[in-house]
């Protein structure tokens, strides 16, 4: 059986402020979206999760977004597309730096937000996926999938056990009523049904082709660690084996062992 990838959204906090158990959640998942410091994220915490992330040898993977802390990157923000792509190339290179500094490396990218869904932006993501070298988390059929494998961009196609689906295999976006799924049987029999059969059922009943490498589990969905516990532990019930969509050896910059480790 096909193996399957699981990653959460770590990181998230700023300064004092918190969102979601970051350490309990690394004892889950296999792959790590480490907000890079513009929607969330500052430099100590992103240190920090690359640091427990590398002891337990979860994958680390840069979540860039837009320059929007006060919207939480939720928002779009019409960006010059060189300007764009400059910043996520900014935001990967601060994480790189501070993953280097814990022995590890950033394996993949992963957009954030509103960004994510923005398909006249994808032409800076897949630069800067190009310009770092770094393949690209993103939704099967979706306009950044097809830019990034135009471009010789390697793709890890995910799916998302916690958020409903339209016909057209999109998102129900956040604002509308059951785009939010926490009903701890219902998200692991949709994660069950994407990594066995590589579909999902849609909120009117349409069941749709979804074939995914990895699946989501946001971290500030509520009841968040013990969505992510039921869904790994059934996908393991089920036979389906559980690893990081891309390995260490693959990462671009892989390092054994830190230089150097802030006290």
């Amino acid at each position: 059986m096909m193996a399957i990838d699981l990653n959460a959204d770590l990181g998230e906090g700023f300064g004092h402020w918190s969102l979601g158990d970051d350490s309990a959640l690394l004892t889950v998942v296999t792959s790590a979206n480490v907000a890079c410091g513009f929607h969330a994220g500052d430099a100590g915490i992103m240190r920090r999760v690359c640091a427990a992330a590398a002891q337990r040898g979860v994958a680390v993977g840069a979540q860039v977004g837009y320059r929007d802390l006060a919207g939480f990157g939720r928002r779009r923000i019409d960006y010059d597309l060189d300007q764009l792509r400059d910043e996520l190339i900014y935001q990967i290179g601060a994480l790189q730096a501070l993953a280097h500094s814990e022995g590890a490396a950033v394996r993949y990218l992963k957009p954030h937000g509103a960004l994510y869904h923005q398909a006249d932006q994808a032409p800076a993501i897949v630069e800067a996926a190009e310009a770092t070298g770094l393949p690209v988390f993103c939704a099967p059929e979706s306009v950044l999938a097809t830019a990034s494998g135009d471009a010789g961009v390697r793709v890890i196609f995910e799916g998302f056990a916690d958020r409903a689906y339209r016909a057209d295999g999109t998102l129900l976006p956040r604002g509308k009523p059951g785009a939010v799924i926490d009903d701890s049987e219902e998200v692991v029999a949709r994660a069950l049904l994407m990594a066995v059969d590589q579909r999902v059922i849609a909120l009117d009943g349409t069941v749709v082709p979804h074939n995914v490498d990895s699946i989501c589990l946001h971290g500030d969905t509520p009841g968040a660690v013990l969505l992510a516990r039921s869904v790994r532990d059934a996908l393991e019930e089920a036979g389906v084996p559980v690893r990081a969509a891309v390995s260490a050896r693959e990462a671009p910059g892989a390092t054994a062992a830190a230089r150097y480790r802030p006290q």
